[in-house]
Order: structure tokens, then sequence, then C-alpha cells
């Protein structure tokens, strides 16, 4: 009776336009209502958001935002452009790999797709129509590449996965990204090339080792970004959540010396920041409150005997989960897909002999998939929104992209040397 209110409430509130947080958070309290007294059950629903959000893990979540926000403005999108042009500008679709490798770059070093989708589209987007491109085509390129740079590190959704997993070392996560990360890039470079030259798109010309020498000069500083953090981390120097903090004071620092943002900005800039953190902690907060109402009423131990009593081949639980998780990530928003399914799925995989490091991986790159698809794939609508084109528009070529992604997926599912290998490489 609990789990059918649990999950009709919960689907009825997000049919009707109720956002994601509170749908959660409802549905939460009105399965506890069911179950014990009201007063019990508000008491504990509120407990069980206080004490998910007191995570020392969870202070880098801020602290990241913060950053990616400072580089948003800092002019570190055009600068990674520049270089990623020089590199792969005179190639068969040159401006959608220069697209794909900037959003890779800037979303990494940001660990946001939503940043990395509205700064190198709206960089992007434009150039790659005047020089004749689709819209759709653009737009496309710019929604599938954002995604990369939530699986390569620094991610705050690895973090969050952190959390839910019980405590699998967030720098574990953070190396592991890097290959699957990447591999997905090269997937959607060929996709694009592919298209690019059915289409007849332009080609740039080719730079010279001294213009790809400059570029690289003025990217290096923002590049560094990557090595302090990541480095400092997997050196020991800090953990993962001092980490986001030293790359708060140094992208203040680049900012600053860019010239690009003023002491005026930083009103603006902190207090965009302190928005974005708020919704995200009021999702973590309701996410793992109704996790644990779903723990309460031993719904993953059910659904792990469900999928172990369907079969004992780990090759078709894995491809299972991973059906779920793409269908779940086109109706959720990624923090609250990971908060809630990791304690259903990772018992199951863990019994399967799987990597709690390897599955984070899995994980993410499917609810990526999710944040390209209607009805809530935010990045979708940002890229849409940037573009100034329509989805009906994007739909097409965005296809054989998502097939791309899917390849990617399906490689790191089944072959976790692609997940695990660097991690073991640095003893992680």
């Amino acid at each position: 009776m609990e789990v059918l209110i649990l999950v009709l409430s919960f689907v009825v509130l997000i049919g009707i336009g109720v956002p994601i947080a509170w749908s959660i958070g409802i549905s939460t309290t009105m399965t506890m209502l069911v179950s014990i007294p009201a007063l019990p059950a508000l008491t504990t629903v509120s407990q069980r958001m206080a004490t998910g959000l007191d995570s020392f893990a969870l202070l880098a979540i801020p602290f990241f935002i913060l950053a990616g926000q400072i580089m948003n403005q800092g002019g570190i999108a055009r600068r990674l452009i520049d270089f990623a042009k020089t590199l792969v500008g005179s190639l068969p679709g040159g401006l959608a790999h220069v697209n794909i490798i900037a959003a890779m770059l800037f979303g990494a070093i940001s660990g946001s797709a939503a940043a990395a989708a509205s700064a190198i589209g709206g960089f992007m987007v434009p150039r790659m129509e005047k020089e004749g491109y689709s819209k759709g085509f653009s737009a496309a390129v710019n929604i599938t590449s954002a995604t990369t740079g939530l699986v390569i590190p620094p991610s705050n959704v690895l973090i969050v996965y952190s959390l839910a997993s019980g405590g699998a070392s967030i720098a574990a996560l953070f190396v592991a990204g890097y290959i699957p990360g990447i591999l997905t890039g090269l997937f959607l470079m060929l996709v694009a090339g592919v298209w690019a030259k059915r289409k007849k798109f332009p080609i740039g010309e080719k730079s010279s080792l001294k213009q790809v020498w400059i570029t690289f000069i003025n990217a290096f500083p923002s590049l560094l970004l990557l090595v302090v953090v990541i480095g400092g981390i997997v050196a020991g120097i800090f953990t993962a959540t001092e980490a986001s903090a030293a790359a708060v004071l140094y992208c203040l620092i680049l900012a600053f010396a860019y010239r690009e943002i003023k002491i005026s900005d930083l009103h603006r800039i902190f207090l965009s920041s302190v928005g974005t953190t708020a919704f995200v902690m009021l999702l973590i907060a309701t996410s793992i409150a109704m996790s644990w109402v779903m723990s309460y009423e031993n719904i993953p131990q059910q659904i792990s005997d469900l999928l172990l009593g369907i079969s004992d081949n780990r090759i078709v639980i894995l491809f299972i989960i991973n059906l779920i998780l793409l269908f779940v990530g086109i109706f959720m928003d990624m923090t609250p897909a990971v908060l809630i399914f990791t304690p259903i799925f990772l018992p199951v995989v863990v019994e399967l002999g799987m990597d709690p490091v390897h599955f984070g991986i899995v994980m993410v790159m499917n609810l990526c998939i999710g944040l390209c698809t209607p009805p809530v794939g935010s990045v979708l609508f940002i890229g849409v929104g940037v573009a100034q084109t329509t989805i009906q528009k994007v739909v097409k070529p965005l296809l054989p992209l998502f097939i791309a992604m899917l390849i990617a997926l399906l490689l790191t599912t089944y072959i976790p040397a692609l997940s695990l290998w660097l991690p073991k490489v640095f003893g992680l």
C-alpha cells in the first residue's frame, strides 16, 4: 500500500508540473503519514532531510558551483574554444569538433553541464550558423557534448553518488571518469564528422604550430585548474572538499588576472551560486528522505530479489539496469535519481561482482543521456534556448549522437577496465 502511494503520488505531482524537489518531498511525507501518526511522520522526514545534509563531503558542491559560476563569467570559455579550434578546426565538421572539445574541457573544469551548454553554446552556435551549419545540428552537438563534463572530473554528481553509495572513494570516482568521458567525446566527434561530411559543411583552415602554441599558452592557466584539483586529491594534498575551495580561489585569481570580472560583479556571481546551491541541496535533502522511506518499506530488497529472480546472468542484469536508468533519466533530474536509485541497484551489482566505482560511472553516463531528452532534460532546453531553435529541429541530428553515447555507455558497462584501470594505476 505504502509503495503504491509513494509511486502514484510522485508520478501525479510530476505530471501536473510540481517541481521535482517538492514532488519528492510531498510524496515521501504522504507515504510516511500512511505508515505512522502525523507528528512522528513529519518529524522523521525533517530529521532525515537535516541529517542527510550533515556531510562534510557535500560542502564541495557549493564551492564547485561557485567555481563554475566564476569560470562562466571569467573568459575561460573563449580561451578554451580558441585552443580547440587550432587543434581540430581543419577537420571535416571542424567547428562541431571545436564545440565538443571545448565543452569537454569547460565542463570538466566547471563540473556543470548547464554551464558548459550555455557558455560554449552561446559562443559556438552563432559561429557555426554563420559558417553554414544548421541550427539543429549545432544545438544537438552542443547539448550532447556538454554532458561529458559530468563524467570527466571534478563532478558534483560523483560527489553525490559517493554519499549515496555509503563511502565510495571520491578520488577514485574522479579518476575513473576520465577514460569513459573522453571516449564519449571521441564517439561524438566521430558521428559529428560523418554527419558534417554528408551535409558538406565547411572545413576551416589548418592552424600553424605557432597558432596552436599561442592558444595553448592562453588556455594553459585554465587547464591547470584540472591539475590543481585532481592532482591535489590524487596526491593526498587535500580532500575533495578542500580541493573545491582551492578551485574557487584559483578561479578568482584567474578571472581577475584575465580582467574579465570586477569586484562589483562578485555580488551577482555569489547570489547566483547561492540560488543554485539552495536548489541542489533541497533536491539532495528530499531525495535522501525518500531513499530512507524506500529502505524503511524494504523496497530495495524487493527490487533486488526481483532482478536476481529474472536472471543470474551478469550481462542480462546490467542491461536491464541500464534500461531502467535510461528510462528514469527521461523523467527525473540527475541528483535525485542518483540518491534514490543507488541504494536500490548498488547491492544488486555488488552481488554480481561489480565494483561500486565502476557502477557509479555507469550510472552517471546513463543519466547524462537523460539530460538531453524531454520532458525533464535541462541541458536539452538550455541548448535549444541558446541556439534559438525548437526541439523538433534538434531531434533528428540528436539521434545519431544519442547512439554514440549509448555505445560508449555499453562499452563502459561491460569493460570494467575503462573505469577501473586509472584508479588502480594511482592506487585508489
